[in-house]
C-alpha cells in the first residue's frame, strides 16, 4: 500500500480518466496532483490532501480518513463551464473507489464550491472528497 493520500489521488485520477463524460471535457494529461493555478485548462488539480490516522483496527490492519480537494479550472469559458466539468467529475466519482493495496470502505464527494477567481477569465470550482481507507501491514 502506498501512502493513503497518494493511493486516493491515484484512484481518483484513474476513475476520472476512465469516464467518457470527463475525458470529453478535459484531457487525461490535465488531471493531476498539484498546488497552483494551472498553465493549461481545462483541468482538474488534486490538492496534497490530509490524512487522519486511526491506528490499528486489528493486529495488522490500519485505517485512516483521507481528505482531498479537487480544483476544477476553465479559461475563457465562463463559470458555467467549471460547473459543467465539476458535475461530470462528481458523477464519475459517484461509485465505490478501488484503492491499490488496500480497501476503501467509504468514499464520497462531500462539498462543492465555486469561488470567483480574481482573473474573471478563469472559472474555478472546488470539490471536497473524503474516504475511509484500510490496509494491512
Amino acid at each position: 500500500m502506498i501512502e493513503p493520500t497518494l493511493a486516493l489521488q491515484t484512484a481518483i485520477r484513474t476513475a476520472l480518466i476512465a469516464d467518457p463524460a470527463v475525458s470529453a471535457l478535459v484531457p487525461a494529461s490535465q488531471i493531476r496532483a498539484g498546488g497552483s493555478r494551472p498553465g493549461k485548462t481545462p483541468c482538474v488539480i488534486m490538492s496534497d490532501g490530509n490524512t487522519a490516522l486511526h491506528g490499528q483496527d486489528y493486529t495488522a490492519q490500519r485505517a485512516a480518513w483521507v481528505y482531498v480537494d479537487l480544483h476544477i479550472w476553465t479559461l475563457d469559458a465562463g463559470e458555467d463551464a467549471a460547473k459543467e466539468l465539476a458535475f461530470a467529475v462528481t458523477t464519475a466519482l459517484d461509485k465505490s473507489m478501488t484503492i491499490e493495496g488496500g480497501y476503501c470502505d467509504h468514499f464520497r464527494v462531500s462539498a462543492s464550491r465555486f469561488p470567483r477567481d480574481p482573473d474573471s477569465a478563469y472559472g474555478h470550482g472546488v470539490l471536497s472528497v473524503e474516504a475511509l481507507i484500510r490496509w494491512i501491514i
